[in-house]
């Protein structure tokens, strides 16, 4: 238990003191992102990893003891979307794992594919619902900021939703929720996931141009009859 709490309570000595849980809980997550570009079902596991790393970072204050960190305020919506990570990277996990199981071409988890009409009216009325939601339990929870913090919870569990299924559209939404976590990060005082929500706004730039051109090789492919197209190396 000594060793665990050192680790739980490891600081980068810079400015106020930074755990090193959230850069490698924010590592992992990009980790996660990397490999689910290349859709890999590694993404998963690794993805839960830093999810609960995450976790005890963002309400550190309510969990007590070593997690408890100072002058930070605590972000529900931020802690609870790693709960729901987890509990929809285990769907995603599944999906992958049964579509390689059945052939997906050179390991891949998932095929890539627009959402359609239907999948686009799915997300946006558990977009308008989920935040609606959101916003009044964080808010009695006393989350520090609801509104943000309730489209970053509601966001988040969309985007894995739609990485799950395959949809081509999950990266504008990670983008949108980038959008407004970095302010909410800087505000916060969370400096290590707002430099990593940066680099994840450009990444998901990155990931919808490469998912975007395996929708294109795949629909290809399926005019002519082809298997789904082994792309290994995107971007």
């Amino acid at each position: 238990m000594d060793l665990l709490n050192r680790l739980l309570e490891a600081k980068l000595d810079w400015g106020p003191g930074i755990y090193w849980r959230e850069i490698v809980g924010n590592v992992f997550g990009l980790a996660s992102a990397l490999l689910g570009m290349r859709r890999r079902v590694s993404a998963w596991p690794v993805g839960i990893v830093g999810n609960v790393l995450l976790f005890t970072v963002f309400v550190g204050g309510a969990l007590g003891g070593p997690f408890d960190e100072a002058g930070k305020v605590d972000l529900w919506g931020q802690a609870g979307r790693q709960v729901f990570f987890v509990v929809v990277s285990v769907y995603g996990w599944v999906r992958w794992a049964q579509f390689r199981r059945e052939g997906g071409a050179g390991g891949a988890g998932v095929q890539v594919r627009w959402a359609g009409m239907r999948g686009r009216l799915e997300l946006l009325a558990g977009a308008v619902v989920l935040w609606v939601v959101f916003f009044f339990v964080l808010g009695a929870l006393g989350s520090w900021n609801p509104a943000a913090d309730a489209w970053i919870l509601t966001g988040s569990i969309l985007a894995t939703y739609g990485m799950a299924r395959g949809f081509v559209e999950f990266w504008l939404v990670w983008i949108a929720v980038d959008v407004v976590g970095v302010p909410l990060l800087l505000t916060a005082g969370y400096y290590p996931s707002a430099i990593m929500y940066v680099v994840y706004g450009a990444f998901c730039v990155w990931g919808f141009v490469a998912w975007l051109r395996l929708e294109r090789s795949g629909r290809r492919a399926a005019e002519h009859g082809a298997a789904d197209p082994v792309i290994e190396t995107v971007g």
